[in-house]
């Protein structure tokens, strides 16, 4: 199988400052591995593991939030029977938390009895369930009891569902994924919260049927599946045997590729000391197969990394014979190879290695005969919410001013000190283009537009390379006699985005290492800062800020946490992070998301905490880029044109 999100990893070409920055991140990344990597050295003893292991399961938990609190029933149903040759499929339907349907195929025997229980969760498959039909008969003809069910934002359980054009106005699953994804984590969360809890209850489903011995279950998925394979064998000790495919990789290989989408990277993941093989770990001594394929961009190295460390593990308990590594020809996907390789790990271990684990020909039912809702899609079942009403209703608490200024340090991390100017060149025209250290070993640059008369200090203005038409603003504002600068932060300029999730990549790798690209970026504000309040011809009294969209945001945190910023100019800025949360779909958030932000505070707690001598807010939005009335705080334009620098000299002046 080849995931919809393949094309969004590498269909963008990096720009040098990219590039810079990913390098940065990835040094930091393989520094926080080779300390795991030393730790795990360390481990001579099943003792020394078993005492690990339970560190371990803490700290995903807490990483990812913690699991619902919610005990109440499943309310499952059967919705339609389909009798095959030597096996039955039940089409079922059931809740994992109140109105959040799970739409599922039960594969069982039909000779009556007790058998094995595999759980099968899909991959990024958008049109779900009938993908794995070839896996799951297989599995049932060989005496397995077979549950496989949607993943929200697939098949049944499109978010964001719109009935006009029957798909969801996200458009393909990893898309639905990026938008519960930012939204989870503004509330102290992970995207894979809520996939880990779909798969528990699934096999509290799949354990409450009669004809399952609930001792004997075994978990397999590829891709996607294969991730939550590997989360749900790792964390809920009812799995017994666990065989995941095109999944498993080393975040030494990893972290520059194909880092994967919202419930794949847990934020601050290696920075708690952890890698992928974490899972597996946890999973010993019981039997673990991992698969892999050739031409993966999960790929073969990656593997070998997370099978090598994985051996040594299972020597601690003596049980090298019971974690395997099968790679299969190909891309993505689970080939005949890797196939027949579950067959035979589940009989091994499931059934006391009696049967036949060839795989045998199926008859393929229609994918409309395995729709459990009764519309084909969950929106429609009485009571049914969407995933971002359950993450929107996550309990607030308040916090104090004191406290955001805190979390915003800690963010931010910024450290007073005399800039570090790495070069400066002036250009024909007159423009100086300075380099500075942001943080050690990366760099930011900023474009300087001086007065063309005069002398003495002068009111200064920052521009963020992000505001339209920004060299032409620089130009306008120096010929009104003001000292301008153009600060291009880390990571900037990207290529144009045109989906919904914007520059999800650079973000979510800082939240894997530990730190938060909106901070960072302001970190490269106050660095700018720094610098020109050095400068002869700044009067570092008047230092004015001008941001449009959402590196408004960013700007405004540097101005909450220091008062050198004397004005802020904001365009077109979305003006509060509830509308984030109220609605399904927004666009560029992963720039915005500061974890559990949303849970104590808003954008008008940044506003009071600024305490600047001038704010002017134009034409504020909401986070679909519609201009919004939010009140008389705010002033309003007419056109969507951004605003000239001799406009901006008025506002500022």
């Amino acid at each position: 199988m080849k995931p919809l999100y393949a094309g969004v990893v590498f269909a963008t070409t990096l720009c040098a400052q990219d590039k810079a920055l990913l390098e940065w991140m990835n040094n930091a990344a393989q520094q926080q591995l080779q300390r795991r990597a030393a730790e795990i050295a360390s481990i001579k003893t099943p003792a020394q593991a078993d005492a690990r292991k339970k560190v371990v399961k803490a700290k995903i938990l807490e990483l990812i939030g913690g699991l619902p609190d919610y005990q109440g029933p499943l309310n499952a149903r059967v919705t339609r029977t389909i009798k095959q040759d030597s096996y039955v499929i039940e089409d079922v339907i059931y809740e994992s938390l109140p109105g959040l349907y799970v739409t599922g195929n039960l594969y069982r025997p039909q000779a009556p009895g007790k058998y094995p229980g595999i759980l099968l969760p899909l991959g990024h498959w958008d049109y779900g369930k009938a993908a794995v039909q070839q896996i799951c008969a297989n599995l049932a003809l060989k005496g397995f009891v077979v549950l496989t069910y949607d993943p929200i934002g697939q098949g049944e359980r499109f978010q964001a569902f719109d009935i006009r054009v029957g798909r969801s106005l996200a458009g393909s699953s990893v898309e639905q994924h990026f938008m519960a994804g930012a939204q989870s984590i503004l509330v102290g969360q992970s995207f894979a919260r809520y996939r880990i809890w779909d798969a528990k209850r699934s096999l509290d489903y799949l354990i409450s049927r009669p004809e399952v011995e609930g001792d004997k279950i075994g978990v397999t998925g590829c891709s996607g599946g294969g991730t939550i394979t590997t989360y749900i064998s790792g964390l809920d000790d009812r799995v017994k045997v666990a065989a995941p495919a095109c999944y498993l990789n080393s975040f030494q290989t990893l972290y520059t590729g194909s880092i994967g989408d919202s419930e794949q990277s847990v934020p601050g993941f290696l920075a708690a000391g952890l890698d992928q093989t974490d899972y597996v770990e946890l999973f010993a001594p019981k039997p673990w197969l991992m698969m892999s394929t050739e031409k993966d961009f999960f790929t073969p190295a990656g593997a070998k990394q997370v099978y090598d460390e994985a051996s040594s593990w299972y020597g601690l308990y003596d049980a090298q014979s019971k974690v395997k590594w099968v790679v299969g020809p190909g891309p993505h996907g689970t080939p005949l190879v890797l196939r027949e390789a579950i067959y035979e790990w589940m009989i091994r271990w499931l059934k006391d290695g009696k049967g036949d684990w060839h795989e045998q020909p199926v008859h393929f039912v229609p994918a409309r005969m395995l729709t459990a809702s009764q519309s084909g899609q969950v929106t429609f079942e009485p009571g049914a919410r969407d995933l971002y009403q359950i993450i929107r209703d996550t309990p607030r608490t308040e916090s104090t001013e004191a406290e955001m200024l805190k979390q915003i340090m800690s963010w931010v991390q910024y450290d007073k000190r005399a800039p570090i100017v790495k070069s400066a060149v002036t250009d024909k025209e007159g423009v100086e283009t300075v380099t500075l250290e942001t943080e050690p070993g990366l760099n930011i640059s900023l474009s300087v537009y001086k007065p063309k008369v005069g002398a003495g200090q002068r009111k200064t203005i920052l521009i963020l390379e992000s505001y339209p038409y920004a060299p032409q603003t620089a130009r306008a504002l120096a010929e009104k006699g003001e000292v301008v600068a153009v600060l291009n932060v880390r990571g900037r300029p990207i290529p144009p985005v045109t989906a919904w999730h914007g520059d999800w990549m650079s973000n979510t790798r800082a939240w894997l290492i530990g730190r938060n690209l909106p901070g960072m970026r302001a970190l490269d504000i106050l660095r700018a800062v720094d610098y020109l309040e050095t400068r002869p011809d700044v009067d570092a009294k008047q230092i004015g800020a001008v941001a449009s969209e959402v590196p408004g945001i960013w700007l405004m945190l540097a101005a909450a946490i220091d008062r050198r910023i004397s004005e802020v100019y904001l365009d077109r800025t979305p003006y509060t992070i509830q509308l984030a949360l109220n609605g399904p779909l927004h666009q560029n958030l992963h720039d915005a998301t500061l974890p559990g932000f949303a849970l104590h505070w808003d954008l008008a707690n940044l506003v009071m905490a600024m305490k600047v001598r001038k704010l002017v807010w134009t034409d504020p939005t909401d986070w679909m880029r519609n201009l919004v009335y939010a009140g008389d705080q705010f002033q309003y334009r007419s056109g969507n044109a951004p605003v000239e620098g001799w406009e901006l000299a008025e506002y500022l002046k």
